[in-house]
């Protein structure tokens, strides 16, 4: 049976009783701490497990480890690539040059062939001659900005990729993404986890909720912001909580507890949260709640 079937299961047992004359009414629920599935977001080789079934974490502690050799490997490649490209745009960058200054010194060649010829001092044909070199010159200045270009993109393509890498190196660290209590391993030390596969569940409890089940006659009592007092079995202690959560549609009493005269009853569903500063709330205890009038 559901956390919420018994749930209902004990109001319809409790409501029966109430409307007696009584100046309050009792409701009993289930406490809920806040539950967070902590997932490798890389899959592989577990290789380190830090954290126990009931130990208490805190935010940023880190809990896990993925083998992470191969990601390391292929950063150690890309890191070389880059090296290369380096390399290859310091050469680049001296052909360039060289393309630059051979396309100006060609361009002064031929404009001074030009007034020679305009002038008649020098024949057509060589000028001609110089025209073709000052074309090759333009062509080889062309291909090595061309190759610049290139390696400036292929390094922002491996520094993407690099990127990518450390991210994934940094994703095989699983830490918690907040304080709680260790509920559930769901892997050992050594065993391969798929992707984004749960390696540990957290209960948060700092702060905690219980849902009841109000008749709808208790509707125009209760009010969000509402304190209401907590009782724990064998306690003599009472806690104060506060309704966050009123459903605004009402719903049936399951079926397995359904008989003739309740058959027609609607219920509303109301959490409270309940400050455990101190955790003596723990996930699953069941408290009762009292709604005065």
């Amino acid at each position: 049976m559901s956390l919420k079937s018994i749930s209902l299961f004990i109001f319809s047992i409790v409501l029966a009783g109430c409307g007696n004359g009584s100046d309050k009414n009792i409701y009993t629920g289930v406490i809920e701490g806040k539950s967070i599935q902590v997932p490798a977001l890389i899959p592989g080789k577990l290789v380190q497990l830090n954290a126990d079934t009931g130990d208490r974490v805190i935010r940023g502690q880190v809990l896990a480890v993925v083998d992470s050799i191969e990601l390391v490997y292929r950063s150690r490649q890309i890191k070389a690539g880059l090296q290369g490209i380096t390399v290859q745009k310091k050469i680049a960058k001296t052909s360039l040059q060289r393309a630059q200054a051979d396309l100006g010194y060609m361009k002064e060649k031929y404009e001074r062939m030009e007034r020679l010829v305009a002038g008649q001092t020098m024949p057509q044909q060589q000028a001609d001659d110089v025209k073709v070199l000052l074309q090759r010159a333009q062509s080889a200045r062309k291909v090595a900005a061309e190759t610049m270009q290139s390696l400036a993109a292929k390094r922002e393509q491996l520094l993407a990729q690099l990127q990518a890498v450390k991210k994934k190196i940094n994703d095989c660290v699983v830490t918690a993404p907040d304080d709680g209590i260790i509920a559930t391993k769901f892997f050992e030390r050594g065993e391969a986890i798929p992707p984004l596969s749960p390696v540990v569940e957290i209960i948060h409890i700092d702060t905690v909720e219980v849902k009841i089940y109000v008749a709808e006659r208790m509707l125009p009592q209760i009010k969000y912001g509402q304190e209401v007092a907590i009782r724990i079995d064998g306690m003599e202690r009472k806690l104060t909580g506060k309704i966050n959560w009123i459903s605004p549609k009402a719903e049936f009493t399951p079926k397995i507890i359904l008989t003739p005269e309740t058959r027609s009853s609607l219920v509303y569903a109301v959490k409270i949260t309940i400050p455990n500063p101190d955790g003596l709330l723990k996930h699953g205890m069941p408290v009762e709640v009292v709604l005065a009038h």
